[in-house]
Formats: C-alpha cells, sequence, structure tokens
C-alpha cells in the first residue's frame, strides 16, 4: 500500500471537485479548492519527493471552451515530471501516443473502452496495440446502485450496464497494467471510504489497484490499510493541505 498523488484539472486550473456534482454543459462542477499554481507545479513536487504512478485528470470534455486550456496544464505537468504520472481525460487510441510521448507512464480510460453501456473490446484491443498492455490503466470509478458498484463514464456522468465483480475485474485486466477506481459517491466529500468497494477490491488483488474518494484523515488511512490489507494503493484530494484540507501532505507522502 502506498499514496498516490493527484492533479485534477478543470476549466484550465488545478481544482478539487465534489465528484457527482461535475456537469459538461456549462463546464459546472460545485468546487472544494481552486489553486493559484499551475499543474507543474505539483507534478514538480511530487518529483521531488519521489512519488511515482499518481494521476493527471483532464476534467473537461473535447466540445468545452476551456479544453485546450487544460490539457495544456496536463501535458505541461507530464513534461514536468517525465515517465512519473499517468493521465486520463479523453484518451483514445488516436492521441494516446501524444500524452505518452509527453512523459506520461500510463495513459488512464473509461469513456473510451464503453460503448451504448457496454465493454468496447474493438477499442480496448486498439489500444493495446497502440501503446500495449503495460501502459494502460482502466479507470472503473463506480457509482453504487441497486446492490452493485456500477462503472460510470464520460466524467462520471453516465451509468454503464457493467458492475464491479470478480468476473469484470478478470477480463478488463487482460487488456491493463493496471486499474483506478474512484468511488465517486464519496469521491471529494471527505466522508470516509465506500468500504464495501475496497472490501471487493482487495478480494481479487491480482494486479495494482488505487482506490480514490473519501479517505479525510490518519485514522481513515489506517482503516483503509485494515480493510484492503495493505493490498490496494490510495489517492487524497481535497482533504490535503495541498488542496485546502487539513490532512498534511507531508505525514502522509511516505506511508507505506
Amino acid at each position: 500500500m502506498k499514496f498516490r498523488p493527484c492533479i485534477d484539472i478543470h476549466n484550465g486550473k488545478v481544482k478539487q471537485l465534489v465528484g457527482d456534482s461535475l456537469r459538461d454543459k456549462g463546464d459546472t462542477a460545485e468546487e472544494n479548492f481552486v489553486s493559484d499554481r499551475e499543474a507543474p507545479d505539483f507534478a514538480g513536487l511530487y518529483k521531488k519527493d519521489g512519488l511515482k504512478g499518481g494521476h493527471i485528470i483532464i476534467l473537461n470534455s473535447k466540445d468545452s471552451k476551456y479544453y485546450e486550456a487544460t490539457k495544456k496544464q496536463a501535458l505541461k505537468a507530464l513534461m514536468a515530471y517525465p515517465g512519473g504520472m499517468q493521465i486520463g481525460g479523453g484518451i483514445t487510441a488516436e492521441n494516446a501516443m501524444e500524452y505518452i510521448e509527453a512523459g506520461a507512464s500510463h495513459i488512464i480510460v473509461t469513456s473510451y473502452v464503453f460503448k451504448d453501456g457496454k465493454i468496447n473490446y474493438d477499442n480496448l484491443n486498439r489500444l493495446k496495440e497502440t501503446v500495449g498492455k503495460d501502459r494502460i490503466v482502466v479507470d472503473l470509478s463506480c457509482r453504487k446502485k441497486d446492490g452493485h458498484y456500477y462503472i460510470v463514464t464520460d466524467r462520471w456522468q453516465k451509468f454503464t450496464e457493467e458492475f464491479i465483480n470478480e468476473k469484470q475485474l478478470d477480463e478488463l485486466s487482460k487488456y491493463c497494467d493496471e486499474f483506478l477506481i474512484h468511488g465517486v459517491d464519496a469521491e471529494g466529500k471527505s466522508g470516509g471510504m465506500e468500504k464495501e468497494l475496497v472490501e471487493i477490491l482487495a478480494k481479487w488483488n491480482k494486479i495494482p489497484i488505487t482506490y480514490a474518494g473519501g479517505i479525510s484523515s490518519i485514522k481513515q488511512i489506517e482503516e483503509f490499510k485494515r480493510i484492503s490489507g495493505g493490498k490496494i494503493d490510495f489517492t487524497i484530494g481535497s482533504a490535503l493541505d495541498l488542496f485546502g484540507g487539513k490532512l498534511p501532505y507531508n505525514e502522509i507522502k511516505n506511508i507505506k
């Protein structure tokens, strides 16, 4: 288990948002924090501290008037820490190599590998052929509905027909190096993790998984370690003092 850092970018700014508030229409979201520092400043900090495998997320759609400004920030962050961070948000087989060449260790995909609510194996195979399995992270961010954690796409706004279970994880792990999983209903609320989701992920434990959503204190990190058996990595956003929260980054950056 280790801490994985993050850089979320929305409307050209590094931000922390309430996950289920994000809307493409009007580029709106409930904001927990907006930084006056640029994305490469955070990437440089993570590089200095030797933190690898964190993620940069582009939170605007390609149709947004802010997309180019957000993408520019993301590319600058990759260049500030070559090989040190992953990137997601609008990634396809057609543009993936641009991010790899800019310095991304992995590309992160969700919406591209789902179509009409189901897994799109054509796109998964195309992506695998383009960058290789060892550079792909599949984002299975999810929301609970009818007793299952359903995968959500398009910046967490659309439910798919697929939910997280052992069979699903087994199948998708054939196409990727890692999973990134946000508990969207807990994301940005600092109210504690999705415990049932963490239990499901820890029970599977076949390739690296990073969990995000709700962790906001040292006590909760200790609880996460207990529930996950120390098998899953974690990321923290809004609760960190880097992003306006109370949890000291310097206390958790080297947690294992």
